[in-house]
């Protein structure tokens, strides 16, 4: 999955870089695997603004991914590998025997033609396969790691990311996230055998605005560059730097510390802290 390069005979086109799809093998989505997706612009259900910078961009529908990987012990064909226009990572349409279609997270190496299966006991350590924590030999990257039992998988289903199954101590299992961060996850949550697929995605460049418009982002306008009635960084005379401690609109300090609340239920079961970059 290389990225595809064009010669400079742009502005625009001198640095973009774009995936070149050659893994897929389909251009249309399964249409009962989809559903209607309505664009907010950044506006919640009274109309107020609520996210600034989004709106506009190019009409998608939503795919229907199955990240509980509930159908147990069913062997699934893999039938095609498609694009996902609202995800980096790729999706791959299985197709069971029992004559059932699902959409599950494409890992780095499934091929068209290959089956997997879900399971709730020991089954083959096989790219795609999903099984619970405790089934699973320490040292194999995962994807798509519940938090809690029956929930779904919610941990490392970005484009190329796999989180590593460190150890198992009792009822819970040590995981090693994509940033770093060693986590407590119950033995009995389910998780897939593999890293994520199309890892190039992080080497793409936009190249130009319009690009950035068709994904729904609008232009981000910085704060120094704002008038004060907008502000609290803007004006001045010339060029300035706001003259204060970098913030939001409304006040909220930026930087030099935490966000995250100390309180929080989950800060339990964080053994390491994500790497400092």
């Amino acid at each position: 999955m290389p990225v595809k390069r064009y010669n400079p005979t742009t502005p625009s086109r001198r640095h973009m870089a774009v995936s070149d799809f050659a893994e897929l093998t389909r251009t249309s989505p399964e249409r009962k695997l989809t559903k209607g997706k309505k664009s907010t612009g950044g506006r919640n259900s009274s109309g107020k603004m609520t996210t600034r910078f989004r709106g506009g961009g190019h009409k998608r529908r939503h795919r229907l991914v199955d990240f509980k990987r509930d159908k147990v012990d069913v062997t699934a064909k893999v039938a095609h590998i498609e694009y996902d226009p609202n995800r980096s990572a790729r999706l791959a349409l299985l197709h069971y025997a029992d004559g059932e279609k699902r959409y599950i997270l494409a890992p780095a190496g499934l091929k068209v033609g290959e089956h997997v299966i879900s399971s709730r006991k020991e089954i083959e350590f096989k790219v795609g396969n999903t099984m619970p924590i405790q089934f699973i030999p320490t040292g194999l990257t995962l994807h798509n790691i519940e938090m809690m039992p029956g929930k779904g998988g919610t941990l490392a289903r970005a484009a190329g990311q796999g989180a590593t199954l460190r150890a198992k101590d009792g009822d819970y299992a040590q995981i090693k996230l994509p940033s770093g961060e060693i986590r407590l996850v119950h033995t009995s949550c389910l998780a897939t055998i593999g890293a994520v697929g199309n890892s190039d995605h992080q080497k793409q460049r936009l190249g130009k605005a319009g690009k950035k418009r068709y994904l729904g982002r609008r232009p981000h306008v910085r704060g120094v560059a704002m008038n004060p009635v907008d502000h609290p960084m803007g004006g001045g005379e010339g060029r300035s730097s706001g003259g204060g401690h970098p913030q939001s609109p409304w006040g909220q300090l930026s930087k030099g510390f935490r966000t995250r609340a100390r309180s929080k239920p989950s800060n339990k079961f964080i053994v390491e802290r994500r790497s400092k970059k």
